[in-house]
């Protein structure tokens, strides 16, 4: 029939019950005749056990990232034994893997590694037996020294996709507590509607600016490899969301909606340099620190500049985790930098408009800011790219924001269509 890769996250093998039911969807698309590859996570908050195990022991200090890798693989081990034992007690046989003996690896940075190649060598042999593969999602090994790295945030989704790719499966699922890719966040809006379809490049904002359904790295590899991707709820059977890649001939002879959907994001904060002066090379040595703390940048707004005093305020957006050092990096080089204060805001969220569409309908921009100012909301940044209008908000408006964007872009279904299932959302 079909060779497919299917990724279950931490919410759908949470316990015993759960891993049960994946166990009986995954018999039964065997059953079907398919070559079936499933990825797993660990169960529920394992993870999240597991580090705090390791802050009790470590004594204040930090643990070596080394040592966290081998200890946080564990929880995918078990979700893999635990689900290969459930499939046998189906009748149907199962083989678990860790991701190094499935060939996935990676670089050497330990917490965050990227793949570098899949060879797949032991698991097409698995297939080839009539077994189906269950694969520790999260994990691979480091192909210079042969250590254990786990692959960081989405690293379960991302080693599925590489999986699929490196296999040329049919496609890839990825199961979720929902019941695919919705307009917007079902927690916020009830009456999102659940997309068929939707590309990948729309994906790729989307889960850039704050849709949590799919992490950003397992997008951008499905693109890159034209791995087809599937998001559906195993708790349900409806059909979900596929995520797809048209061609250029593909692209030319649709039209795309206008919109796809309302992304939202709370985990940003805002950092101001007040009195920066206005000089060359002045925004380019704040930037530097702070792309030397570590931080990603997200949006940027420079002020004009005061004639009287030849100064300016510069503003930027960028992770809430790294604001700390970032702050610590700033007033390290205060005087160098010769600004007069630097504010911190973690009080913001970030609303993002996402549609293929906006490339050829003029007024989606209008339609956008007069939504906001109808509900009242106040914008303080925008950004944007050809398919994408990003607005930074005070986090106590956000929600009123999504709902009032939703609306007005005929978003919302008529009825409610999203459940979710797990409580998460992963």
């Amino acid at each position: 029939m079909s060779l497919i890769v299917s990724k279950f996250g931490g919410s759908s093998v949470s316990d015993a019950a759960s891993i049960s039911r994946v166990a009986d969807r995954i018999a039964g698309m065997r059953t079907q005749g398919h070559d079936v590859v499933v990825v797993v996570s660990a169960m529920g908050d394992t993870t999240d056990e597991l580090i705090d195990l390791a802050e009790q022991v470590s004594a204040g200090g930090a643990a070596p990232q080394r040592e966290m890798d081998i200890l946080l693989t564990a929880g995918e081990r078990i979700s893999m034994a635990l689900l290969a034992i459930a499939i046998h007690s189906r009748g149907v046989s199962a083989q678990a893997f860790t991701g190094q003996q499935a060939g996935v690896l990676t670089d050497s940075a330990y917490g965050n590694a990227r793949i570098l190649d899949v060879t797949p060598g032991r698991l097409t042999s698995c297939l080839e037996s009539g077994s189906v593969a269950i694969v520790a999602g999260f994990q691979g090994v480091n192909e210079d020294a042969g250590d254990v790295t786990t692959l960081g945030r989405g690293g379960s989704d991302t080693t599925a996709v590489a999986l699929a790719a490196a296999l040329r499966a049919d496609v890839c699922e990825i199961y979720t507590d929902v019941d695919g890719v919705f307009t917007a966040d079902p927690r916020i809006v009830p009456t999102a509607r659940r997309l068929a379809r939707v590309t990948s490049e729309e994906m790729l904002e989307m889960a850039a600016h704050g849709a949590k359904i799919l992490h950003l790295r397992s997008v951008e590899y499905a693109r890159r490899h034209g791995v087809e991707m599937h998001v559906r709820s195993s708790f349900s059977m409806l059909e979900g969301t596929r995520v797809v890649t048209p061609t250029d001939e593909e692209e030319q002879l649709m039209e795309a909606p206008i919109i796809s959907g309302v992304a939202h994001d709370r985990s940003q904060a805002k950092i101001t340099a007040v009195g920066v002066p206005d000089v060359p090379g002045a925004a380019a040595r704040l930037f530097e620190t702070v792309a030397g703390a570590g931080a990603n940048i997200d949006m940027i707004v420079q002020n004009v500049s005061v004639h009287e005093t030849g100064r300016t305020d510069i503003s930027f957006t960028l992770p809430a985790t790294d604001t700390d050092a970032v702050r610590a990096a700033i007033e390290a080089v205060a005087e160098e930098l010769g600004h007069t204060e630097l504010i911190v805001n973690a009080g913001i969220g970030k609303l993002s408009l996402v549609g293929a569409g906006m490339r050829s309908h003029p007024g989606v921009s209008a339609k956008l800011f007069g939504a906001l100012r109808d509900a009242g909301v106040n914008i303080e940044m925008i950004s944007t790219s050809e398919i994408r209008i990003s607005v930074v908000t005070s986090a106590d408006d956000l929600d009123t924001a999504v709902r009032a964007v939703h609306t007005a872009f005929g978003l919302d279904a008529a009825e409610v269509e999203a459940v979710v299932y797990g409580g998460t959302g992963r």
